[in-house]
């Protein structure tokens, strides 16, 4: 499985999320993003990702890694998590990458991707067509974007780690932040969707009182183009009460299996399994 984190974030905040898929034989490969974690050493790297060619283009490469370093016969999954849920969904819904490495992927999760703002951190209409506008000017410009711990989990160990947390600087550039609202209003339009023919199967995995990214436009995005787009083997899972960082929060332990369940019913022999992670399917090791 290959990886993709959120803003502000990097692959190691993910707790026992990858050691628990790695106990069941499920490989994972992450990345800290152009302009994230380790990969902004430097201020003016700080949220510096480029526009969403460049954004796309340096996952593609990623991905290209990771099937070369696998065995031919490997399934390759793919997850991406808030704004990384974003992105993978538009990677895999632009027609550009559809013949190439997005038919090889057998599987995408969405862990609370970023469909929407959730109510808590929608900013003003003027606030957006003026960032918009600026991002043309002045597109390396810097903004400080800081979302409170508190809203993304309810433990208080992991609240106090996120403050703590000297990789998570909080900066956004006008033209990342401007390429992440098109990303968005792109997808929950229909503009950018999946192809069935492409796109084998998803899952989308969202709690119920996510406090960045909405799940109501993330259910809303589902019911409305993904499931319509893929068919049979896109499945939407609610995680009752749980905040934006399924990973992290209480509950956790039930979003680790799910993946590992999910993914592991589509490493059959033939490697057309199906069935919503709610089934009981015997594992199947990568």
């Amino acid at each position: 499985m290959v990886m993709f984190h959120g803003f502000s974030d990097h692959i190691d905040r993910y707790y026992d999320f990858f050691p628990s898929l790695a106990r069941r034989g499920i490989a994972v490969y992450g990345l800290d993003q152009r302009g994230w974690g380790r990969s902004a050493p430097n201020h003016s790297d700080k949220g510096r990702t480029g526009p969403t060619s460049r954004v796309l283009a340096d996952m593609v490469a990623f991905l290209q890694h990771a099937l070369s370093a696998s065995p031919a016969d490997v399934p390759l999954f793919v997850l991406g998590h808030s704004m990384g849920g974003g992105q993978v969904l538009t990677l895999a819904s632009t027609p550009e990458y559809w013949p190439g490495v997005v038919s090889l992927v057998r599987g995408w999760v969405l862990e609370s991707p970023f469909l929407g703002f959730a109510p808590e951190l929608q900013p003003s209409t003027l606030t957006v067509m003026s960032g918009r506008l600026a991002s043309h000017v002045v597109p390396r410009f810097k903004l400080h974007r800081p979302i409170p711990p508190a809203d993304l989990t309810r433990d208080p160990e992991v609240q106090r780690s996120l403050a703590a947390d000297p990789l998570l600087h909080n900066y956004g550039t006008l033209e990342g932040l401007a390429g992440m609202l098109d990303r968005t209003a792109a997808l929950a339009s229909g503009e950018l969707r999946p192809d069935g023919k492409f796109v084998r199967s998803l899952l989308l995995a969202h709690g119920t009182a996510d406090k960045a990214t909405s799940f109501d436009k993330a259910r809303s995005w589902f019911e409305n183009i993904g499931r319509p787009a893929i068919g049979q083997d896109a499945s939407f899972k609610p995680y009752d009460g749980m905040y934006h960082q399924l990973h992290a929060d209480y509950g956790k332990d039930e979003f680790y299996r799910d993946v590992g369940d999910w993914i592991l019913a589509r490493c059959d022999n033939n490697n057309n399994g199906g069935g919503d992670i709610n089934d009981s399917t015997p594992e199947a090791k990568l």
